[in-house]
């Protein structure tokens, strides 16, 4: 059988449109932060869906409602077993005490009955910082960037005026000061000393955490001392109490080793002990995953490995029992808190400590979950707001107390537009 020309060009023509994406706006969008490309868009070919609820009255009992179907309808009130039933008033109904919609019926009851509330105030806002007069935008993260030490106190105090009260420091350090043994990461009057006084001074009563490992500090790349490929447990920790013990000094309210070495958080404990820093805290990075979500974080440090990965040190993905090992050796060993990183693919994780610790419980929303949602909001894939809040209340859901999110003082400013603190 020919076709004509014309029905050839037809067929062609519904056949690329039917794979042609639709949009979901009327708005064109210039190229963003992730190289989206300039796309004039146009409005879905969807019915049309009324904005305002319906006013009209619905007979509830359906009488008559099927007259004059061209097709059979079933009934389900009819028959020797009808799946439905009558009520007094002969209206339909469905004869179930339990109605779970009864506690979801208005905001006020959703509010009530709320099991799990995020609020400023379980927010730690990671600063990334380096020594510089000028901001440095990091661009797999739109939205966060390299602070000086003058705008991050300019950024501390826009947090605070939100609630966020608790920081933590993460310096991007210069490649003449990085070293195999990390020495930089002691140094008193080091960025990270510096701008833990600074803090301090202007905010006596934030809390501000300091992040121990090498990473930053050295010319190899990885979070501990490098012989031969490998990396050197105990010659670390020997490192790590002295970062530790030099941050406390400063004035570091939290220490959080996130370097993996075993038995690091008793050893920077009866350090910081011997040293007359009982009060200052712990928070173990005791599941932290040889994850791929951390590239744009090394992006932000300029510290990714020089070789190798970090898989001797950092626990493997696929295992969910180990964690419960480390979280029982960190808290044997003096740790106040207990962190899992990343989040959102660790829930399982942060369950797992929550339901076998007494400890308080803390999750990394990490910079590559971060960077996907930025990703998806900038296309308008979704909804910015909205996710980001759904997000930081799943953590809380699944155990965490406490949340290391590069969205803390937005998130705290959407509450407080929102009336909720």
């Amino acid at each position: 059988m020919k076709l004509s020309p014309i029905l050839i060009a037809s067929f062609i023509s519904q056949q690329a449109s039917a794979f042609t994406p639709s949009s979901r706006s009327t708005n064109s969008r210039s190229a963003g932060a992730f190289g989206a490309p300039q796309v004039a868009t146009t409005t879905t070919t969807k019915s049309e869906v009324s904005s305002i609820p319906s006013t009209d009255i619905v007979d509830k009992t359906l009488a008559g409602i099927d007259d004059g179907a061209q097709h059979d309808v079933f009934d389900p009130l009819s028959g020797d077993s009808p799946a439905l039933t009558r009520n007094n008033k002969s209206e339909v109904w469905v004869p179930q005490r339990a109605r779970p919609r009864r506690n979801r019926k208005s905001p006020a009851v959703r509010n009530m009955v709320r099991e799990n509330i995020v609020t400023p105030a379980n927010f730690i806002y990671p600063l990334f910082i380096h020594d510089e007069n000028f901001n440095q935008d990091i661009v797999s993260m739109p939205g966060c960037e390299r602070h000086s030490l003058e705008s991050m106190i300019k950024e501390v105090a826009e947090a605070y005026q939100f609630g966020v009260k608790t920081f933590v420091l993460f310096p991007k350090v210069p490649d003449e000061l990085k070293t195999n043994l990390g020495v930089e990461a002691y140094n008193p009057n080091g960025i990270v000393h510096r701008a833990i006084r600074m803090i301090k001074e202007k905010f006596p009563e934030a809390t501000v955490c300091t992040d121990v490992a090498l990473d930053p500090y050295s010319d190899q790349g990885h979070d501990g001392v490098v012989e031969n490929g490998k990396i050197l447990n105990d010659v670390t920790i020997n490192q790590l109490c002295k970062q530790a013990v030099s941050q406390a000094r400063a004035g570091a309210d939290v220490v959080a080793p996130s370097d993996m070495m075993d038995g690091r958080v008793g050893a920077i404990r009866d350090a910081l002990d011997s040293e007359g820093f009982t009060d200052v805290s712990i928070l173990a990075y005791t599941a932290k995953y040889a994850s791929a979500y951390y590239g744009t974080f090394r992006d932000a440090l300029d510290s990714h490995p020089g070789f190798g990965d970090k898989k001797t040190y950092q626990q493997d993905p696929a295992n969910g029992r180990e964690a419960l090992i480390e979280a029982a050796l960190d808290a044997a060993e003096g740790a106040d808190m207990l962190m899992v990183k990343p989040g959102m693919p660790y829930l399982d994780v942060i369950r797992r400590l929550k339901d076998n610790s007494n400890l308080p419980i803390a999750a990394y929303h990490v910079s590559g979950e971060y960077a996907m949602i930025k990703a998806a909001c900038e296309r308008g894939w979704l909804d910015e707001r909205s996710v980001v809040l759904e997000t930081l209340t799943c953590f809380k859901r699944a155990g965490a107390d406490i949340i290391l999110t590069y969205y803390a003082k937005q998130a705290a400013q959407w509450m407080a537009e929102d009336g909720l603190f």
